[in-house]
């Protein structure tokens, strides 16, 4: 008999796009995915973390993780639903309502389980998973988000992060291939940054969590490992060369680097202990991530561009309405432009975000050598002024500018 799962990640629940909330986005997401479940019959949906956006969610976003998981046990009883902690979650919080939510079959694994004498209790961290007949076709290593401290203490190995990480699932594993029957896969979970894992550009929630150096290598996982399925990075992808370690991604983009990004979750199936099949699945998107222009322009250009964009409709579902990241050329300060593009864009069926400033190549300069302070008490304001501004902008000082400089410079040294 198979063993039909479905891994996701990083949902953020109650996040904001650029001060935009994005309830709606993530009821669209979830909708999807309860069809998708109940669609495929699946048995086991995994979410590797980073549930909610903050460790202190909303209300309304509690509701809507207890509404999703409400719905997908309506539509697909025999659905089990294994969920670990990320490090934008709280721990404890996620586990607090554990008692309820057995009864629709998920289990939630926040905090490391440790044993009344303080040793980590590795039975509490491996969670049967079974198919529709109800048979155990695997065992699941829920490993949350680990923290300093939490990994056992080393014997012969330093004790940094990477090291402990890697000893916990080593030690793991071990305990779980002691408890595993015959034919049963292993299947791990995990909220961590892997070692060459592809970050996306400009992502605020993505981030290095440590400096860069809990950055643990594809080896803290065995090879027998069926699947791993990880959380943390927002792009979907695969660890080294090692297919069956993956990131699921996040369901909804994180930044305009994403404009041509399909998000995904990915499905697998295990049979015999084996991983014979994976699929990555498309997520709709909801509302889509315009860059205008497509390569920065000059202001007029700019401004051109972004009235021909259709008017906005009363009745129209406005969280729909695309994200528009504004990219503009710049050759001197324009401090206006801001106010002329949202005067351009009140009308228009878009959210504005943010508005990129691009420089064109240096065009003028006059070298500046200093190398001690004497050099720099010797160098005219004005000539400073001319330089920074060649540096920032691409081209000459403007006169008015100038002008309004050597006003400035006479009344100091009045």
């Amino acid at each position: 008999m198979s063993l039909h799962i479905i891994h996701t990640a990083d949902w953020h629940l109650g996040q904001s796009f650029f001060g935009y909330d994005r309830e709606e986005e993530h009821d669209a997401f979830l909708a999807w995915l309860v069809g998708l479940l109940a669609e495929r019959e699946v048995d086991v949906l995994l979410i590797s973390g980073d549930v909610f956006d903050v460790a202190n969610p909303s209300a309304a976003s509690q509701r809507r993780f207890f509404r999703f998981l409400r719905e997908a046990n309506r539509h697909n009883p025999s659905l089990q639903v294994v969920i670990i902690a990320g490090n934008h979650d709280s721990a404890a919080r996620l586990e607090a309502p554990i008692p309820l939510l057995e009864e629709w079959n998920t289990s939630i694994v926040g905090l490391l389980p440790r044993t009344e004498a303080g040793e980590i209790d590795y039975h509490s961290l491996l969670i049967p998973l079974f198919n529709k007949e109800r048979k155990r076709e695997a065992l699941c290593l829920a490993v949350p988000y680990l923290r300093q401290g939490d990994y056992p203490s080393p014997e012969e190995e330093p004790n940094t992060y990477v090291a402990g990480v890697g000893r916990l699932y080593r030690e793991l594993y071990r305990y779980a291939n002691t408890r595993r029957k015959k034919g049963e896969a292993l299947v791990a979970m995990g909220h961590l940054h892997a070692t060459g894992a592809e970050l996306s550009d400009d992502d605020r929630s993505e981030r290095v969590i440590m400096g860069g150096l809990e950055s643990v290598g594809v080896e803290a996982f065995d090879e027998e490992l069926a699947y791993v399925a990880l959380g943390h990075i927002h792009r979907a992808q695969a660890v080294g060369e090692r297919e069956a370690v993956r990131y699921a991604g996040s369901p909804l983009p994180m930044s305009f680097s994403e404009q041509h990004y399909r998000h995904q979750v990915v499905a697998l199936t295990i049979e015999q202990g084996q991983l014979i099949d994976w699929e990555a699945i498309p997520i709709p998107l909801h509302a889509p991530l315009q860059r205008i222009p497509a390569e920065p322009a000059p202001p007029a250009d700019v401004l051109l561009e972004l009235q021909m964009l259709p008017f906005a409709d009363k009745e129209a579902d406005r969280s729909r309405w695309p994200y528009v990241e504004v990219q503009v050329l710049l050759t001197e300060p324009d401090p206006g432009f801001r106010h002329r593009v949202e005067e351009t864009l009140a009308d228009k069926a878009v959210r504005l975000t943010s508005i990129v400033p691009f420089y064109p190549k240096k065009s003028w300069q006059e070298g500046l050598t200093i190398q001690a302070y004497s050099d720099l008490r010797k160098i005219e304001p004005l000539k400073m002024l001319q330089y920074v501004f060649a540096e920032r902008y691409g081209g000459e000082l403007p006169e008015e500018l100038e002008t309004m400089f050597n006003d400035v410079m006479r009344e100091v040294a009045l």
